[in-house]
């Protein structure tokens, strides 16, 4: 969501650790990624260890 194509209107709340966008953006994400429905409240507490470990690799 954060790095892919076309998703514009993604963020990331760091205060959160959650990714954040409109209603509208995300209604319209999870309507062609139904799998992504789950992460719209949930926190990632790791994210940023992923996203370096990505990074590195």
């Amino acid at each position: 969501m954060l790095s892919g194509k076309n998703n514009s209107g993604f963020g990331w709340d760091e205060h959160r650790q959650l990714v954040v966008a409109e209603d509208a953006v995300w209604n319209s994400y999870i309507n062609s990624h139904k799998e992504a429905a789950q992460f719209r409240h949930r926190s990632f507490p790791y994210y940023d260890q992923l996203r370096m470990n990505a990074i590195e690799h």
